[in-house]
């Protein structure tokens, strides 16, 4: 009984780019108790192994947060799984806007301390007592009521590419660190309604209740989050308030939502929304940059890490000539 991969990277992206079929890239979350986060994380691998799943899974005890990547020809057996699972059955599964079906190269399932790192004590408050979730329709019509505030509940890398019109965007690199920024500022400013999104809803669906329980009476998120409010608009021909792209942690980075460029390249200044690894790996760094800088940096954040990986690559075509 396998549980874990015992494949390396490198092979797992060949073995990816080799495949004939098509994925279907979605997500879903759910927070509910669970009362032995090891076998539910051990039934998910060797279950979602077998339909050829890839992806990333967080399991604790408050729940579940999931992307993952399912072969077409897998997908009804894979809907029929979630659907009668008594953890996750009625789960939104959130499909992608833009797939190219390379999202991710593995599976990997974990067991976490919580699904979401939020820095929150879940015993102080109803986790479930969550706020008002609206479609695509009815976010947009509640936008333009006065009194009302919309929060970006994603970090600034996320935004910087694409955002709700007039939302508040917190200058953090994590989730964690905005809770008690927003938790002042909603404080301080008193709204009549608060309008909450992220990119699928697990955020916001946290978030929701810790401010229905900090006296906040009219909250309300986007169900599926712009994943799901980006299909909505798309369907039903709705005007999209949501700019720019939506950043996504799989292998793509994001998914174009609508044309507008609102970001920059990190580099020139020039528009740009391309998010990027530095390609000297010990560095790494995701930033943002143009297909001019990236061919001029040969894909690295900074002229010390282009020169590393200059004078890496030279020595080792230097070994594996000399061998």
């Amino acid at each position: 009984m396998i549980l874990y991969n015992r494949i390396n990277r490198k092979e797992l992206r060949i073995r990816l780019k080799k495949e004939t079929f098509k994925r279907i890239t979605l997500s879903f979350y759910r927070f509910v108790e669970v009362d032995d986060p090891q076998s539910f994380r051990d039934e998910l691998y060797l279950r979602l192994s077998q339909m050829q799943v890839f992806g990333r899974i967080y399991v604790a005890g408050e729940g579940i947060n999931a992307q993952v990547s399912v072969p077409q020809h897998s997908f009804e057996a894979f809907e029929k799984y979630v659907r009668e699972h008594r953890f996750i059955g009625d789960v939104l599964l959130n499909r992608a806007i833009e797939d190219n079906g390379q999202s991710f190269f593995m599976l990997k399932v974990m067991v976490k301390h919580k699904i979401l790192s939020d820095g929150l004590d879940n015993s102080t408050f109803d986790i479930y007592n969550v706020g008002e979730h609206l479609d695509a329709e009815e976010y947009n019509r509640r936008l333009n009521k006065p009194g009302t505030v919309v929060v970006d509940l994603r970090n600034h890398y996320e935004h910087e590419v694409g955002h709700f019109e007039d939302a508040i965007l917190p200058v953090v690199e994590t989730y964690k660190e905005s809770v008690p920024i927003i938790i002042r500022m909603l404080e301080d400013q008193k709204p009549e309604n608060i309008m909450l999104y992220c990119t699928g809803g697990i955020r916001c669906e946290k978030f929701s209740a810790y401010l229905r329980h900090r006296g906040f009476k009219n909250v309300f998120q986007l169900k599926g989050g712009v994943i799901n409010y980006a299909r909505q608009v798309k369907e039903k021909g709705l005007e999209s308030r949501f700019i720019g792209k939506n950043f996504v942690f799989d292998e793509r980075l994001g998914e174009r939502i609508t044309p507008h460029i609102i970001a920059k390249c990190h580099q020139c200044g020039q528009p740009a929304d391309t998010h990027v690894n530095c390609a000297w790996d010990p560095c790494h760094k995701l930033f943002i940059q143009c297909d001019c800088c990236r061919e001029k940096h040969q894909g690295c954040c900074c002229d010390a890490c282009r020169e590393s990986l200059k004078s890496f690559t030279s020595n080792k075509s230097l070994v594996t000539s000399e061998v």
